[in-house]
C-alpha cells in the first residue's frame, strides 16, 4: 500500500522560534500562518497558500519517494495534536500526519517512517492507524487492535462501523484530526468521532518519541493542506521527563562544549533508567514553544554571564520552579550576577557561582568521601582535573543544601588577581580550607516545591569516561526530576572514544 507522512517544516532547515503561547485549552500553535519557519521539506513541494500548510505534487514532476514536511523544533512524547486538513474530492492522492516518527535518510532527504494517522481523497483510509516503513497497518477505522511482540496487530475490540465513521468525514471539505498519545496507546479522532485504537505491546519496535511530520505520497498529482496546527504536550504516562538545554559551540574540540555534553547524557539516560525520557534543545534555548509543557526536570548546561538561559529566560525559569520543576545546572550555567537572577537560582537550586565573588581555576579535585544521599548511590571517592569552580553563594544558613562533592583546592588557585572569576579578597583569605563543587538541594526548605542540584564541573568533554563522575551527574539528574535513583547508581558504560567524537559530531536541533 501507500503511506508516507507529512512533515510540518521550514523549507529547508530553519531555526527561528514560532511566537505562540498555550490556550486556555492548553493547545499552543506550532504554524504562524504566515511562512513555514521551523518546518523543513522539499520547497518545491511545500508552501503557504492563503494561510494553510500546503503540500502539492504535479504530473510534470512527479515524485518517486513518500516525501515529507518536517517539524524541526522538537518531538513528540505523550501529546494531542489538533489540526485541520481538506484534499480535493476528484485527487486519487494520499497523506497524513506522522508522529514519534524517524528519518530514512537512505532513502532520500525528508523521508519518515513511524506512526500515521492516515488520510485519503477517497477516505477509503482515512483514520486509519498505519505504520510508515514501520510494520503496515496497524488498526482499521472503527478498530481497537493490540500490537504484540510478534510485531502483528490483533483485533481487540470495534466501537462503530467503517461506513458510519467514515459518513463523519466531510468529502472536499476542512476536517478536524485529534491525535492523542498515552504511553503506547493511540486514538485517532476525525471531527470528535473516534477513528481508531492502537495498542503497541510490541516492545523491541515501539516508539516513545519521536518527529511530527506531514506526508506527499508517490503516485498521481495530489494537493494536500493544513491549518490550525495546535499541540498540547502530556504529563508523561508512569515516567518522568528530562528536558536538557545546552549552550552554544564551546572554546574548542572538547572543552565547554555543552551539546555534546548533552547528547551524551540524556543518551546514557535514555538507555539506562526506565521511565526516564531525556530530550536535548541546543543554542541556548528551545525553539519550540511546548518544550517545557511536560518537563519534570530541567537540566541547563548552557554558557553563564550575560548569555545564561537564567538571566535571558529568567520569567520562563521562575514559572518553571515554581510549578515544582526540578533543576540541573552544570558548569556556567551556574554563573549569574548578583541580584534577581542570583536570588532566583539560590530558591531554585540553593547556590549559584557569583560574579567577583566565586572563583573558576582549572585543578585537580581529590574527594576524599561523600555524604549519603541518592546522588552519591554507587560511587566511589575519585579525583579528577576540571574547571571545578568555588566559594559559590548559597542560601542563609544551607537551609535544603546538601554538600555533595568537597575538595581543598590548591593554594594556587585562590591567588589570582581581583577579577570577575580569578579572585578576591575573601577568596585568599581562605587558603587550605574545604571548597563545595556540587551540592543538592530540597526546595520544601524553603516552604517550595521541587529539587535543585548544582555542579560546577564539566568543562572537560574527555571527563565523561570518569565513572564515579559521570555516574554522579545521571544520578543528580535523576534524583532532580523526582524518580528513583538506582541503588547502585545509574548504570552506564564507559563512553569509548568512538562514542565521544560521535556526541561531538552530534547534529544541532533548535
Amino acid at each position: 500500500m501507500r503511506r508516507g507522512i507529512l512533515f510540518f517544516g521550514l523549507i529547508g532547515l530553519v531555526c527561528t522560534t514560532v511566537p505562540a503561547q498555550a490556550g486556555d485549552d492548553g493547545f499552543t500553535p506550532i504554524f504562524d500562518g504566515k511562512s513555514l519557519a521551523g518546518w523543513d521539506g522539499d520547497p518545491k513541494l511545500w508552501r503557504v497558500e492563503d494561510g494553510t500548510i500546503t503540500g502539492q505534487t504535479s504530473a510534470e514532476d512527479p515524485i518517486k519517494v513518500n516525501t515529507f514536511l518536517i517539524w524541526r523544533q522538537g518531538e513528540l512524547d505523550d501529546f494531542e495534536l489538533k489540526c485541520e486538513f481538506r484534499m480535493a474530492s476528484g485527487d486519487k492522492g494520499n497523506s497524513g500526519i506522522q508522529y514519534r516518527s524517524f528519518e530514512v535518510p537512505e532513502a532520500g532527504r525528508w523521508v519518515i517512517g513511524g506512526y500515521q494517522a492516515d488520510i485519503d481523497a477517497t477516505n477509503t483510509y482515512t483514520g486509519i492507524m498505519y505504520g510508515e516503513r514501520y510494520r503496515g497497518i496497524l488498526a482499521h477505522r472503527g478498530q481497537k487492535a493490540i500490537v504484540g511482540d510478534d510485531h502483528k496487530p490483533k483485533p481487540a475490540g470495534s466501537f462503530g462501523e467503517n461506513d458510519a465513521l467514515k459518513a463523519a468525514i466531510r468529502q472536499n471539505d476542512w476536517n478536524e484530526y485529534h491525535i492523542v498519545a498515552r504511553g503506547y496507546t493511540f486514538r485517532h479522532f476525525i471531527n470528535g468521532k473516534l477513528m481508531s485504537e492502537t495498542v503497541d505491546e510490541d516492545k523491541a519496535d515501539r516508539r516513545r518519541a519521536g518527529l511530527l511530520a506531514f506526508q506527499l505520497h508517490v503516485g498521481p498529482p495530489m494537493k494536500v493542506q493544513f491549518r490550525n496546527i495546535r499541540l498540547k504536550r502530556l504529563p508523561l504516562e508512569n515516567g518522568r521527563k528530562v528536558v536538557f538545554v545546552a549552550g552554544s559551540p564551546g572554546e574548542g574540540h572538547g572543552e565547554n562544549d555543552y551539546r555534546a555534553g548533552c547528547t551524551l547524557l540524556a543518551r546514557l539516560l535514555n538507555e539506562n533508567v526506565p521511565g526516564v525520557l531525556a530530550v536535548t534543545y541546543h543554542d541556548n534555548w528551545p525553539a519550540d514553544p511546548t518544550a517545557f509543557d511536560n518537563a519534570d526536570a530541567v537540566v541547563l548546561f548552557a554558557n553563564g554571564a550575560e548569555t545564561n538561559p537564567v538571566l535571558v529566560h529568567r520569567d520562563r525559569i521562575a514559572e518553571l520552579t515554581k510549578r515544582g520543576v526540578g533543576l540541573a545546572c552544570l558548569h556556567e550555567a551556574l554563573d549569574v550576577p548578583k541580584g534577581e537572577a542570583g536570588n532566583q537560582l539560590l530558591s531554585a537550586i540553593g547556590g549559584y557561582f557569583e560574579t567577583g565573588w566565586s572563583v573558576r581555576p582549572v585543578w585537580t579535585a581529590e574527594f576524599k568521601s561523600l555524604p549519603e544521599h541518592p546522588i552519591t548511590r554507587g560511587v566511589k571517592p575519585f579525583t579528577v582535573r576540571d574547571e571545578w569552580s568555588y566559594h559559590m553563594r548559597f542560601v542563609d544558613e544551607m537551609k535544603g543544601v546538601t554538600p555533595i562533592l568537597t575538595a581543598v583546592p590548591p593554594d594556587e588557585t585562590r591567588r589570582g588577581p581581583d577579577g570577575p572569576y580569578t579572585g578576591n579578597p575573601h577568596v585568599r583569605q581562605r587558603l587550605g580550607q574545604s571548597e563545595i563543587v556540587a551540592w543538592a538541594y530540597d526546595r520544601s526548605a524553603a516552604g517550595s516545591k521541587g529539587r535543585g542540584f548544582g555542579f560546577t564541573g564539566g568543562r572537560s568533554h574527555q571527563n565523561w569516561t570518569n565513572a564515579p563522575f559521570r555516574t554522579l551527574v545521571l544520578n543528580g539528574i535523576v534524583w532532580v526530576a523526582g524518580a528513583d535513583v538506582p541503588a547502585n547508581g545509574v548504570p552506564s558504560k564507559t563512553p569509548t572514544r568512538e562514542e565521544l567524537e560521535a556526541s561531538l559530531a552530534a547534529p544541532a536541533r533548535k
